[in-house]
């Protein structure tokens, strides 16, 4: 890294600091008219229309300054923490255009399923019952308190005492075991 590279990344960690230390609007102008145009460049870059790249964009920017208290200089430089929140952003948008809009959803009562459904339903259902009943019972307990009670890999730990990476094995081998049994 050059000097001037050196004392660009540290100007820009000194605008960030008055932002979150002062809120100062004169800081955050700075960090704006700089990384806005390159934000919005690197979205259309990535596929965004015009439109959504600058509403992303000032998204962005609305959440430099409301979370600037959260950048954290030894864990990466001031562009990468904000095209990292630009990376995210964009995704998090593309995930809420394809959501349906509510007058997409269907409206009224929907049919009955067919009696061969029904059937096969029920099938399946018995066959997954007896194929958790065969698996290990600390494979089955985990299972249960993963997809029965809802809880994270992280929650499940917690109460159980056991490490994470156990906790995932178990489960990846139960899932593995179920997902044989079902074919």
């Amino acid at each position: 890294m050059t000097d001037a590279q050196l004392d660009k990344r540290l100007a820009w960690i000194s605008q960030l600091e008055a932002v979150r230390d002062r809120q100062d609007r004169a800081a955050f102008a700075e960090l704006f008219d700089y990384f806005a145009p390159r934000v919005k460049s690197f979205l259309m870059k990535s596929g965004s229309t015009p439109e959504l790249a600058e509403e992303c964009a000032q998204e962005v920017m609305a959440t430099l300054w409301n979370k600037a208290h959260m950048f954290d200089g030894s864990k990466a430089s001031v562009s990468t923490w904000i095209f990292t929140i630009a990376r995210n952003r964009r995704i998090d948008m593309i995930r809420k255009l394809r959501r349906p809009e509510p007058e997409d959803l269907p409206w009224g009562p929907e049919s009955a399923p067919s009696a061969d459904d029904t059937i096969a339903l029920q099938q399946e259902t018995e066959i997954l019952g007896r194929a958790l009943a065969e698996l290990p019972s600390k494979q089955r307990q985990l299972i249960e308190r993963a997809y029965f009670g809802d809880l994270t890999h992280s929650e499940i730990a917690s109460e159980t005492g056991l490490p994470l990476g156990t906790i995932k094995s178990r489960i990846r081998l139960a899932l593995d075991r179920l997902r044989h049994a079902m074919n």
